[in-house]
């Protein structure tokens, strides 16, 4: 289902609408098929003009089983369209998700405008001629659905037809099967009639440029590239994947070609440890993660602090306290990322206001760590990180560059003697000295500050009873 809303919001973008995506992943680990908790989603709303959020209610809901209607029909307003594959509403299906009878039938559905079609059934029929497996076959099914989609709002198709191509190049056969179910999806709903209307939602007004569809995520790590380009530093990401941040490792872990590091660590401690010691060597270190990371990580964003280091911590928010329900969002990480360290260790905490946005909340974080020798923290949440929106792409010519200026004199004295101190305030940011090891003549230590253990002591009164 995500992979068949990502298509259909591709196109969407390409087409020229304003699009607001939300992704909508099972928080349970291998639910089992067929049950409410396993139910996977893809909502995506559309427009001709701006949008900003994917929206409260659909108004037409596509449910390839039982468990699919059930979980998302009290989302669906009185006379919206349903869509439904009857293949799978047999007893059993049924009595899994609790329903007693076939609501196909026994009118619970009477107030929508409801299409009950054998999507299993038609995209089988449209592959038979490739000789696929019967799991295979029925598989085809959302790119049948995909392809009804398509000629329902009238989507291009070329696009898919060539990511499809590609995608599949090395396996013809699964290629040419869903491209033909999707071919096949699109004639359905051109030729049977068996919808009253066909929608033209038309392009939204948006100001000339370039534009991609982009993920928070993938906006993410494009402004952490650019902030570390910006200030001339090679960008490190020390991390430990974490649903819903992992995709910001993952695209870093791919950028080698513009001189990224990245660092998949044992545990979320060793991932910050790692950063911090990237930019003590004049890198500019980053770390990305959920709540429970942030949790584990705050013993050494306090020792970032102490040190005066620039540290990027991305904070990308989920739902619940511990590990909670990876998979669902929720902004509940403001108060531990303002206040949750020992002691006298403020940080600037940053928060991203849109998919797109996080893009440039990534590049502010940067220019306040490298200006102000300090960890920053940069929000985003589930629901930003995995929903999609245009994004105009930016002429980085007109991002203002960041300047590490790191120290290369001495500028101090001790004893009447030249001398480095690591911890000078520069009078206009009150940011210490930054001076990369190796640098000659300016070698130095800093770190946290730690009292020897005090030595023990015990008394004792010894009682004797009979």
């Amino acid at each position: 289902m995500q992979l068949t809303g990502d298509r259909f919001t591709a196109e969407t973008a390409i087409f020229g609408n304003d699009i607001a995506t939300l992704p909508n992943f099972p928080a349970e680990i291998r639910a089992p098929q067929g049950t409410l908790p396993g139910v996977s989603s893809f909502q995506l709303h559309f427009a001709s003009f701006d949008i900003v959020t994917p929206g409260d209610v659909p108004d037409v809901l596509v449910a390839m089983n039982p468990a699919a209607l059930k979980a998302n029909l009290r989302d669906l307003p009185r006379g919206g369209v349903i869509i439904v594959d009857t293949a799978d509403f047999t007893k059993r299906n049924l009595a899994k998700i609790g329903w007693a009878s076939n609501p196909l039938e026994d009118g619970t559905l009477a107030n929508y405008s409801v299409h009950a079609l054998d999507l299993t059934g038609l995209a089988t029929g449209a592959v038979a001629e490739f000789e696929l497996s019967r799991k295979d076959s029925s598989r085809t099914k959302n790119m049948f659905a995909l392809g009804l989609l398509s000629w329902l709002y009238s989507r291009p198709t070329e696009g898919t037809e060539r990511f499809l191509a590609e995608k599949f190049a090395k396996k013809p056969q699964i290629r040419d099967a869903n491209i033909a179910a999707f071919k096949a999806g699109y004639a359905y709903g051109e030729t049977t009639e068996v919808f009253e209307v066909q929608y033209h939602v038309e392009p939204a007004p948006m100001p000339k440029g370039r534009y991609r569809q982009v993920s928070g995520n993938l906006a993410t790590a494009y402004g952490l590239m650019v902030g570390a380009e910006k200030a001339g530093m090679q960008l490190f990401l020390g991390s430990y994947p974490i649903t819903p941040a992992s995709d910001i490792l993952h695209e870093l872990s791919r950028r080698k070609d513009v001189g990224v590091m990245t660092f998949q660590a044992e545990d979320e401690i060793a991932a910050v440890g790692a950063a911090i010691g990237a930019s003590f060597a004049g890198a500019l270190g980053m770390t990305s993660t959920s709540g429970p990371g942030v949790a584990l990580k705050s013993e050494a964003i306090g020792l970032a602090v102490m040190t005066e280091l620039p540290l990027v911590v991305v904070n990308v928010q989920r739902s619940g306290p511990s590990t909670g329900m990876p998979t669902k969002t929720e902004q509940a990480d403001l108060v531990q990322s303002i206040w949750g360290r020992n002691g006298e260790a403020p940080v600037p905490v940053l928060a991203a206001k849109s998919s797109t946005d996080c893009f440039d909340t990534a590049v502010e974080a940067c220019r306040i760590a490298v200006k102000y020798r300090t960890p920053v923290i940069m929000l985003s949440d589930g629901y930003l990180a995995n929903g999609a929106e245009p994004w105009k792409i930016p002429d980085l010519d007109t991002i203002e560059p960041i300047e590490p200026n790191f120290a290369t004199e001495m500028n101090g004295e001790v004893d009447g003697k030249p001398h480095f101190m690591p911890y000078e305030r520069d009078p206009e940011t009150l940011a210490r000295a930054w001076a990369i090891p190796g640098t000659p003549g300016l070698e130095h230590r800093i770190g946290a500050s730690r009292r020897p253990p005090a030595r023990a002591t015990c008394r004792t009164t010894p009682t004797i009873t009979s």
